[in-house]
């Protein structure tokens, strides 16, 4: 949206909401006179919904009846998975030092750097990403290693040139991971007090979500992210996370363990053993900065959160991994097909299994959809017609989300909360989602007081604040 202003266009950024019986996208914008602590929005030029008009000027009491009872129902779906993008990573650290995140400019690969460039690009638009980035570039260079290496098994001078292409890009790999542990050391180093307020938020925003009772089945987790910010998080909340790895120096990716669970005895109770709550399975998709390959196994070493180097870790006793190029991180640069394909596969298979179920329920935050891979398994989770996706971003700047949402077509299916209030962290946490903790006292006191006083006294938002819905998730 675009307003004119002595002459000068300024833009204007815009909320979208579409939830509960939204037929379409709703958009709004912040009034001018409206501050960061008491936001004030007004409807968008055109746009229309059933519970405001076009001269109503409303805030988040307003808006938080309409998302928080709708998010909580949701979260109490049979099955309920959380993808976390960069956007996650990007807030919390934002929250903490009050600066970006550190990122890595585009790699330079000498010799080969055109061929990777036009490739890595012609791939990025094909995939709705322009231009390319740094992860384009490092999987056309493996992929251009790969065809050298063969090639080069006949000739002397395309071998050398193989050999040169994979030194370049294990040091690309080991740059790129520093840019990852750069971003943590800033967390860590941080101001006391805003790191611990960014902490706070980060685990009230996990246990939103991962509150869930025992007899529902398990929150499954799913990032992109190579960075640890998810497991610090669950640290710091005491949530236990389910993955595939087994051990405890240096754990090995398993095949075998998806379906390890936690469970406890009740004291004086027989019978069968019941489910620890607090626990969530955990999946990183493209990998992460401390998996290795090691000894055709995947493992995943023992780097504190915030370490400056991946060097003493890489060379430690038993990893068998001295160069940065053995790092599992998508797209990695290991050194035969089957082993670059071996986690991944089995992640993604992860994802497909959760996600595409009927009474599912997938929230994506700070997921931009520029991962055709992981798009191609939300739409045919959408074939399933009791499936939902809530897709909450700060914002959408190359319109793909919204791309997305028109591509797919199944809008009563999908909620959006996209802006840089609805979507923001510290609003969203603050006032729509749910109550991160398992409260019955809310559900039975909403019980109580509609037996007591029944639906017909206590104005609409009371209701909505006390319904069943809003109470089993608060639970």
């Amino acid at each position: 949206m675009t307003e004119e202003t002595g002459g000068e266009t300024k833009t204007l950024a815009r909320n979208i909401l579409k939830c509960r019986d939204d037929p379409k996208p709703v958009f709004f914008v912040r009034e001018e006179e409206s501050t960061v602590d008491a936001p004030k929005f007004k409807l968008c030029e055109g746009s229309t919904c059933s519970w405001a008009k076009p001269s109503d000027v409303f805030g988040p009491d307003k808006l938080r009846p309409r998302i928080e009872p709708w998010l909580t129902a949701l979260c109490q779906s049979e099955h309920l998975s959380l993808l976390m993008g960069s956007g996650l990573t990007h807030a919390v650290h934002h929250l903490a030092t009050s600066k970006a995140l550190p990122g890595m400019d585009a790699a330079d690969f000498g010799e080969f750097q055109d061929l990777i460039d036009v490739e890595s690009k012609r791939s990025a638009e094909a995939a709705g990403r322009d231009p390319g980035n740094i992860e384009d570039q490092i999987r056309v260079a493996n992929e251009l290693l790969r065809g050298l290496t063969i090639l080069g098994s006949s000739d002397e001078q395309t071998r050398t040139k193989a050999d040169a292409l994979s030194d370049r890009l294990a040091e690309v790999l080991a740059e790129f991971a520093a840019s990852i542990l750069s971003g943590e050391h800033e967390l860590i180093a941080a101001d006391e007090g805003k790191r611990e307020d960014a902490y706070n938020y980060l685990v009230s925003f996990l246990m939103s979500f991962a509150s869930r009772t025992g007899t529902r089945d398990r929150l499954h987790l799913f990032t992109t992210n190579y960075d640890r910010l998810i497991e610090a998080g669950a640290e710091v909340a005491g949530m236990h996370l389910l993955d595939r790895f087994v051990g405890s120096l240096a754990p090995i990716f398993r095949s075998s363990r998806l379906d390890l669970d936690m469970h406890y005895n009740p004291p004086g109770i027989r019978g069968e053993p019941r489910y620890l709550e607090g626990v969530a399975r955990f999946t990183k998709l493209h990998g992460s900065v401390d998996w290795v390959e090691c000894e055709r196994s995947i493992r995943r070493l023992g780097i504190p959160f915030g370490a400056k180097s991946l060097d003493p870790y890489l060379n430690a006793s038993g990893t068998a991994a001295a160069s940065a190029i053995q790092l599992m991180i998508y797209p990695n640069a290991a050194k035969d097909r089957e082993t670059a394909a071996y986690p991944y596969i089995e992640l993604f298979r992860d994802f497909a299994a959760a996600a595409c179920r009927p009474n599912h329920t997938l929230v994506a935050f700070g997921y931009s959809f520029g991962d055709e891979h992981i798009n191609r398994v939300i739409e045919d989770m959408l074939t399933i017609p009791s499936t939902h996706l809530v897709v909450i971003a700060y914002n959408d700047p190359l319109n793909r989300i919204m791309k997305t949402y028109e591509r797919l077509g199944r809008h009563a299916q999908i909620s959006l909360l996209v802006g840089d209030h609805i979507g923001e962290f510290r609003a969203l946490v603050d006032h729509y989602l749910p109550k991160p903790a398992i409260d019955r006292t809310t559900f039975r006191m909403a019980e109580l007081l509609k037996s007591r006083w029944g639906t017909a006294q206590g104005d609409s938002e009371g209701k909505a604040e006390a319904s069943p819905a809003a109470g089993e998730g608060k639970a």
